[in-house]
């Protein structure tokens, strides 16, 4: 992690005048006819129904003049069919997309989009952008144009649910974010915001969004006061209650994670302070960042996906699949593994169901029991009944239909109180699956 701190470090007092004052001023004024289609008319993009003009690299395309570059991630198994949320990851001051798209800063892969990428379990379409000189001045607003920019050309090559658009990033890329926060409030669903401070400007910044932000309490690169005002401007914008939350003490090494109350309906705002320094994957209990224990992607990811999707399927026919649930044939098995990665008081689940038997599966339900204590808070790739107890998962519209020797992903998160085990049982369609 000694690559990020001295890289973080970078963000000096010269550079909060130089950048942040600066900044301030500007952020991107573009006309509605130069912008992605916003939140308020969300529809199906123009790459739904279509095969992919975009796949998983590096992409360039110029903006303000200039030849900008992105990294892009594709879900395997891509289904023009269904509208993808999307993801746009920022690097912090000195880093690089690849740095943000590969995780390797902190742990290779399992910090891919800051943690994101392996909770969306391929659910989701990642942007990794690059900043000029690797950083995020967004002077006269060319860095959101960047945005509008990308966005305009995933739309077009990809499905995409406008309605499902959020961006987070980590102190210079958290600037970012809160500058994205500010100027696309409604091309935007929610912001993460890391460590950030307002070097990047805030131009509009009197709408509403839903705004997560994370700071630490000893930071000492981007203080954790400014933090707190970014944060009580969102605050007012969406209508909270003004409140003053905890946060942990100097030497606990944990984290307080505060929701505010009385916020507008879809315009939450969460406030997660933690006893560290100008980090971006604290952990409780330990010092400095960890890409495997950290309880921020849980958290960001959380917040992410408890919003419902307000846009209309696209017109493009889908196949037609099976009715209702249905058991399956006499003789057909089913096998089930789960792999439970736990942290402080959350834990992620991934399940993978495989057909073992011969003959297809149209249409699955699938029942566990979760350990006590455990709570379902969301859920990928099925639909969760109830949280906690015995759970029935359901198959969504894209994977009703699994074929001999096929198999379908799923996963959820949930809160528990210490018991982080597996269930012990699964059936599938009243068919007891073999682990």
């Amino acid at each position: 992690m000694s690559k990020r701190r001295t890289r973080a470090g970078s963000v000096t007092a010269a550079i909060l005048l130089a950048l942040g004052m600066g900044a301030a001023m500007v952020g991107g004024s573009l006309g509605g006819s130069a912008r992605a289609a916003d939140v308020g008319a969300a529809a199906a993009t123009a790459g739904c129904g279509k095969a992919p003009t975009l796949a998983s690299g590096t992409h360039t395309v110029t903006s303000s003049g200039k030849n900008r570059t992105f990294i892009l991630r594709v879900p395997d198994g891509y289904d023009v069919n269904r509208q993808y949320r999307l993801v746009v990851g920022f690097h912090w001051r000195g880093g690089t997309a690849t740095d943000v798209a590969t995780g390797q800063t902190v742990q290779r892969d399992v910090w891919s989009y800051y943690g994101l990428q392996r909770l969306a379990n391929n659910s989701t379409i990642f942007v990794a952008p690059q900043g000029l000189n690797n950083g995020w001045a967004n002077a006269g607003g060319e860095d959101i144009t960047f945005v509008d920019d990308i966005l305009r050309r995933v739309d077009a090559g990809l499905c995409v649910d406008t309605s499902q658009r959020f961006a987070l990033g980590f102190s210079y890329g958290g600037a970012m974010s809160y500058a994205v926060a500010c100027a696309r409030p409604t091309v935007f669903r929610a912001v993460a915001v890391y460590a950030g401070g307002q070097l990047s400007g805030c131009s509009g910044g009197t709408q509403p969004i839903a705004y997560f932000a994370a700071h630490g309490i000893r930071d000492g690169v981007l203080g954790i006061a400014g933090g707190r005002t970014m944060r009580d401007r969102f605050v007012r914008n969406n209508g909270c209650a003004t409140q003053n939350p905890p946060e942990p003490g100097q030497g606990s090494l944990s984290h307080r994670t505060t929701t505010y109350t009385g916020c507008r309906a879809g315009y939450p705002v969460v406030w997660a302070a933690f006893d560290e320094g100008h980090i971006a994957a604290p952990q409780d209990g330990a010092p400095g960042d960890s890409g495997s224990r950290t309880w921020l992607p849980g958290e960001t990811w959380q917040f992410f996906t408890q919003f419902q999707s307000t846009t209309p399927p696209p017109t493009t026919p889908a196949p037609t699949t099976p009715g209702p649930t249905t058991p399956p044939p006499s003789g057909v098995a089913c096998k089930v593994t789960a792999t439970v990665n736990a942290w402080n008081t959350g834990l992620t689940e991934d399940l993978t169901v495989t057909n073992t038997g011969g003959s297809a599966i149209n249409g699955w339900s699938l029942v566990f029991t979760l350990p006590g204590g455990q709570t379902i808070t969301s859920g990928w790739n099925a639909t969760y009944s109830p949280g906690s107890g015995q759970v029935t998962a359901r198959n969504v519209s894209y994977n009703s239909t699994i074929a001999p020797g096929a198999s379908v992903s799923l996963g959820f998160q949930a809160n528990h109180t210490g018991n982080t085990a597996a269930p012990a049982a699964f059936t599938l369609n009243g068919v007891a699956c073999a682990r």
